[in-house]
C-alpha cells in the first residue's frame, strides 16, 4: 500500500510539472489570443477590454495562481447553482457540496471547458478502446505465429511487413484506408462521426483500423521477439519433453510469461491514445480530444490547451499506475521485492 501512494503521489506531481510546462509555453508562445478573439480588425480599445475580460491583463504568476486555485476547489453540489461555479463540474459529492474541477471558460467557443471536454472525451476513450483492441489481436497474434515459424519464409515475411508498418506513418495508413474502402470500395464513411449509433460505428471503423494496423505491426515484433527468447529456454524444453503439445507450449508457457511486457507496453499505448490520437483524429474528423487540441492551439485558446494537456497527463501517469500494480499481482518477483 504505502508503495501504491508512493507511485501515486509521483503521478501527481509528474501532472502538476507537465501542466506547469504547458502554462508556460502557452504564455510564451507568440501572438496575442486577445487580438484572435476580437478580430484582424478590432481596434486596440476592443482588443484591451477583452484582454481584461479574459484575466490576460494580470503577470502570468498571478495567472498560473488563480488557474490553479480555480482548478480544484469545494463549493455547491450542482456546479451550476452557485455564484462563480457556472463553469463547473462537480466530481465528489461531500455533503451538500462537492469537489468541483473548474476548467475555465473558452476564448473563442465561450462556454465551459469541462462541457468541451465531457462531450469529446467518451469519443476518445471509444477510439482509444477499439485501436489498442485491434492492435494486441494484430499484433499478439501474427507476433505468436512469427515466433512459431523462425526461420521460415512465414516469420521473414511477417516480420518485413511489421517493419513496414512501424515505418509508414499514420497519416498514409489513414489515407489509404480512406482511398480503399471509402472512395473505391464505398463500404465505410470517408471520416466524421454522424448522427446516429450505426453512424457512429461506421465511423468508428477506419480510424480504429488505421490506429490498429500502426501498433499491430510494434506489437508483432515484440512478441516475437520476446516469444522466440523464451521458445529457447530450458524449461520449454523440458515441457516438450513431457509431452506438452505444441499449443500449450506456445500459449500456456511462452506466451504467458510474455505477457508482462505486452501489458506495459499496451498501458503506455493507452494512456497516450486517451490524450488523443491528433493525426487520425484530424485526417478522420474525429470530434475527440486530439482534434479538439489541435484546433485550440492553431486559436491560441489556453484553457482548452491546458484542458487537453491535463487529459493527456492524467491518462498516461494513471495508466502506469495501473501497469505498475498489475505487475505485482502478476510477476511474484516484484511481490517478493516489495
Amino acid at each position: 500500500m504505502r508503495w501504491l501512494l508512493r507511485r501515486a503521489a509521483w503521478s501527481l506531481f509528474v501532472v502538476w510539472a507537465v501542466v506547469s510546462l504547458a502554462f508556460a509555453v502557452d504564455n510564451l508562445l507568440p501572438g496575442d489570443p486577445a487580438r484572435m478573439v476580437a478580430g484582424a480588425q478590432a481596434r486596440p480599445a476592443d482588443v484591451a477590454r477583452i484582454r481584461v475580460q479574459l484575466g490576460l491583463d494580470r503577470p502570468p504568476l498571478v495567472q498560473y495562481a488563480l488557474f490553479w486555485r480555480r482548478l480544484v476547489h469545494v463549493g455547491p453540489r450542482d456546479g451550476a447553482s452557485g455564484p462563480g461555479h457556472t463553469t463547473c463540474a462537480a466530481i465528489v459529492p461531500l455533503g451538500e457540496r462537492a469537489l468541483h474541477v473548474d476548467l475555465g471558460k473558452s476564448y473563442q467557443r465561450r462556454q465551459a471547458v469541462v462541457d468541451l471536454v465531457a462531450a469529446r472525451l467518451p469519443r476518445t476513450i471509444a477510439l482509444a478502446l477499439a485501436g489498442l483492441l485491434l492492435q494486441l489481436v494484430f499484433g499478439v497474434t501474427t507476433g505468436v505465429l512469427a515466433a512459431s515459424r523462425r526461420g521460415t519464409w512465414l516469420d521473414r515475411a511477417l516480420v518485413g511487413s511489421s517493419l513496414l508498418g512501424v515505418s509508414a506513418p499514420t497519416f498514409l495508413i489513414a489515407l489509404l484506408l480512406q482511398f480503399t474502402f471509402a472512395r473505391v470500395l464505398r463500404w465505410l464513411p470517408l471520416d466524421g462521426f454522424g448522427t446516429t449509433f450505426s453512424e457512429h460505428a461506421l465511423g468508428l471503423v477506419l480510424p480504429a483500423l488505421t490506429l490498429g494496423i500502426y501498433g499491430a505491426a510494434y506489437y508483432t515484433r515484440l512478441v516475437r521477439d520476446e516469444m522466440a527468447l523464451l521458445l529457447s529456454q530450458d524449461w520449454v524444453r523440458t515441457a516438450r519433453a513431457k509431452g506438452v503439445s505444441p499449443g500449450g507450449v506456445l500459449v500456456r508457457h511462452a506466451l504467458r510469461n510474455a505477457l508482462v511486457p505486452i501489458l506495459t507496453s499496451a498501458g503506455l499505448d493507452l494512456g497516450a491514445l486517451l490524450g488523443g490520437a491528433i493525426v487520425t483524429e484530424t485526417v478522420f474528423r474525429w470530434p475527440g480530444i486530439g482534434s479538439l487540441a489541435v484546433s485550440a492551439t492553431l486559436n491560441r485558446d489556453g484553457p482548452i490547451i491546458l484542458a487537453c494537456v491535463i487529459v493527456s497527463a492524467v491518462a498516461v501517469t494513471g495508466s502506469n499506475l495501473v501497469v505498475d500494480a498489475l505487475h505485482v499481482r502478476l510477476d511474484p518477483r516484484m511481490r517478493a521485492a516489495g
